[in-house]
Parts: C-alpha cells; structure tokens; sequence
C-alpha cells in the first residue's frame, strides 16, 4: 500500500522534471569553457533576469520539498 507521501513524492518528481525541461540552456556557455570561446568568461559573475531567475527560484524550491518528503518517506 502507497502512503501519502509516497504520492506527493511521485507528484514532485513530475513537477521537477517539467521545471528542468522548461529552464533555458546553458550549453552554450559550457562548450565555449572547454573550446576555448571568448564569449563567456567563467570567472565572472553572471545574474539571472526576469524568467531565468523565476525558474531558479521556483526549482529550488520544488528540489527542497522533494528531498525533504524523500527523506519523510524513508522514515513512514
């Protein structure tokens, strides 16, 4: 038998993975590290605007509760 919070846990796992997929790429700046690019340096500080740091936001949110309620889970 399934526990409540086995289910929130499987809704969040659902909602994690679709915040994931909607955050924009970052690849970019990943291949001009290793390829040498001068496009972005990675010693400097970049901030996030508008929806970028929304999604930031609202990500870390939803990964802290699905920890949390994993660990709940192993206790129940």
């Amino acid at each position: 038998m399934t526990s409540p919070a086995e289910i929130v846990l499987i809704v969040l796992s659902f909602i994690m993975i679709i915040i994931t997929l909607l955050q924009s790429g970052k690849s970019e700046g990943a291949s001009a590290a290793i390829m040498g690019g001068n496009k972005m340096n990675i010693f400097t500080r970049t901030k996030e605007r508008g929806a970028d740091k929304i999604m930031t936001i609202v990500t870390t949110v939803f990964a802290t509760a699905f920890f949390l309620v994993a660990i709940l889970c192993n206790y129940l």
